[in-house]
């Protein structure tokens, strides 16, 4: 599939109003796929979709996918789904909270069983780099690379929201196996960009130097090592996947740059001006210590190499944010503890077709 193949496709999004949803679903539309949007709206927004962001045409239904009816009206007719639907959060919510991420499994379920009885004939799933074993990265001295291959029994993912990642990834396995479905899962690293919300750790700390917080808090001891990947390498690695794999196998989607959170934290100071003692919080989650992509399948299978360096990434990224945002109402954000709290239930009763 290139291109231009996308043209008059239909294509479902799954979450396609959250913030990664949103920028694939921006793509989509501008290589001419019909899009069809299923958004409880628990976390993912309405204004994500306005045709200024998105483009004309975007279907949008507010559903509930973990029922089996809105699952199946979604599925209707569709020919490739993109699953990015989840109930998920930042840090914080990963490490304390754990029904929410339960919840996914019977979400997956639910959706990947009517996309096989529908006929779809493409899934691509969002998976995580919380499915690989915990025991690889505890050494933040260590330049480790995680390879798809390294998750495997013995599993140790990532808290109950990487159990349920995993999970998702082995149903496609056994449906591709079994059924015959197509379809890939691309492990998504540490996503960032114009449009993540303040639970996540990048735009928490922009959201400290735009409210000019002193001294600036980090989680943890600022060592924990990561490879922030910008939001529009995500989406072009995303399109390439599903052009390309079909046997339901995974592909990371990373940088392989190895960031530690001061260094970012430092490099968000310097881009606002706001330069202040950084102050580490070993009391707050902190996540693995060492979590970098190898990327070298998506090189060899998708000729995929993210374009975004992180310093460049960063400076889109708060240039967006201080330009948008409302100083009281970020500080409101950080006061309520917005960054530890689980997304707000949702209210989607029926499948309700929205402009």
């Amino acid at each position: 599939m290139t291109k231009t193949a996308w043209a008059g496709r239909v294509v479902l999004v799954t979450g396609g109003a959250s913030f990664i949803g949103s920028h694939l679903v921006a793509e989509l539309v501008r290589r001419g796929a019909a899009v069809r949007v299923v958004d409880d709206l628990s976390t993912g927004r309405r204004e994500n979709l306005v045709p200024e962001i998105v483009g004309e045409g975007v279907e949008l239904r507010v559903g509930d996918l973990r029922r089996p009816e809105h699952a199946r009206a979604a599925c209707d007719g569709v020919e490739t789904m993109f699953h990015l639907a989840a109930d998920h959060g930042g840090r914080g919510y990963v490490d304390r909270f754990q029904a929410g991420p339960a919840a996914n499994l019977s979400l997956d379920g639910a959706v990947l069983r009517e996309a096989v009885s529908s006929g779809v004939d493409k899934v691509v799933f969002a998976s995580s780099g919380c499915v690989y074993p915990n025991a690889l990265q505890g050494d933040p001295t260590q330049a480790v690379y995680l390879a798809e291959d390294q998750v495997g029994p013995p599993f140790d993912p990532d808290h109950m929201y990487g159990w349920a990642k995993l999970s998702a990834e082995l149903t496609l396995q056994a449906y591709h196996r079994e059924l015959g479905l197509k379809a890939v899962s691309c492990r998504y690293f540490t996503v960032y960009g114009p449009r993540a919300r303040e639970d996540h750790a990048v735009t928490a700390m922009i959201a400290r130097a735009f409210v000019r917080q002193e001294p600036f808090e980090v989680w943890g001891n600022g060592d924990q090592v990561r490879n922030w990947t910008y939001v529009d390498d995500i989406v072009e690695g995303t399109l390439l996947a599903a052009e390309r794999i079909d046997d339901a196998s995974a592909v990371n989607l990373g940088t392989m740059e190895r960031i530690t959170v001061r260094q970012a934290a430092a490099l968000i100071q310097e881009l606002s001006g706001h330069r202040v003692p950084i102050v580490p919080r070993p009391d707050m989650p902190t996540g693995p210590l060492n979590r970098v992509a190898d990327c070298g399948r998506a090189r060899r299978v998708l000729g995929w190499r993210p374009r975004t360096p992180f310093a460049e990434g960063l400076r889109r990224t708060v240039e967006w944010y201080f330009s948008t945002k409302d100083r009281l109402e970020v500080m409101r954000l950080l006061e309520r503890g917005a960054l530890m709290k689980p997304p707000a239930p949702s209210r989607a009763v029926e499948l309700d077709r929205a402009a």
